[in-house]
């Protein structure tokens, strides 16, 4: 069934990922900071699932954490067919009164590494006439809230742009876009998940099982449920000041603890 690489793959939306690519009997790669929470979790799919599993600790904030993911994806002869973007965190600040180096290493791993990773498996995958990249965005890219969402609008953008670039080369490239998730993300980024109304959330796994969906059908952009859907069309046409005043900071500042 091939390898997929899942950067962020211990937790919320890669973790599940993770288990679901596994039960569909793909060979993983699962990268994150922690070689403990990555030994831990490869054993439990490893006993669960019966498929190979490969640890690869590595800080995608740094240079050495991403060239060392970039190593692993150009080894032809063990390929990666789906490479999976995941990696993230919510900075749970706002710029003018938070710390520069949180919002530094924010767009190392949510930007550079997302930029450099994407082409070194876009080109492995285009020289093998196949191959699919699974970039994770967020619902927040369609809004204004901040630099996290700035990130994933970037994130966005760029996974369009890639999918043009790949057309007819056998290659896919897909954002997903998932809203409200129940997961560890929001209270490691100091968020009170409480601030939001219980209607907005999805579970995780709806979310996963969507965007290997839309990874299978080669579709660009996948935004899961149809209230999202919709949500998502209406922030794109409605004008910016609008959002702004609806969807800004104002209004992610009464989540932040």
């Amino acid at each position: 069934m091939g390898t997929a690489l899942v950067t962020g793959a211990t937790s919320g939306i890669g973790l599940e990922l993770a288990w679901q690519l596994a039960t569909s009997r793909h060979r993983l790669v699962l990268v994150a900071r922690s070689a403990d929470r990555l030994e831990k979790v490869a054993h439990q799919i490893r006993s669960a699932a019966a498929v190979k599993v490969e640890v690869l600790p590595a800080d995608l904030s740094t240079r050495a954490g991403r060239d060392a993911v970039v190593d692993r994806i150009r080894q032809a002869h063990r390929p990666v067919g789906l490479l999976v973007n995941n990696a993230g965190f919510g900075l749970g600040q706002h710029l003018l009164d938070g710390e520069l180096a949180r919002e530094e290493e924010a767009l190392e791993v949510m930007v550079r590494a997302v930029l450099v990773l994407s082409k070194a498996a876009a080109e492995a995958m285009v020289a093998r006439g196949r191959g699919a990249i699974l970039n994770v965005s967020s619902m927040s890219a369609f809004t204004a809230m901040g630099t996290y969402a700035a990130h994933k609008a970037w994130v966005l953008t760029f996974t369009e742009a890639l999918a043009g670039e790949l057309s007819g080369t056998g290659v896919t490239a897909t954002a997903l876009c998932p809203g409200l998730v129940r997961t560890e993300f929001h209270q490691r980024s100091g968020v009170d998940a409480d601030a939001w109304p219980d209607a907005g959330w999805i579970d995780v796994e709806r979310v996963a099982a969507a965007g290997l969906a839309a990874v299978r059908r080669g579709q660009v952009v996948v935004t899961p449920s149809l209230r999202y859907t919709a949500l998502a069309a209406g922030l794109r046409l409605a004008p910016r000041r609008l959002v702004r005043a609806v969807a800004g900071p104002r209004v992610s500042s009464r989540a932040m603890r």
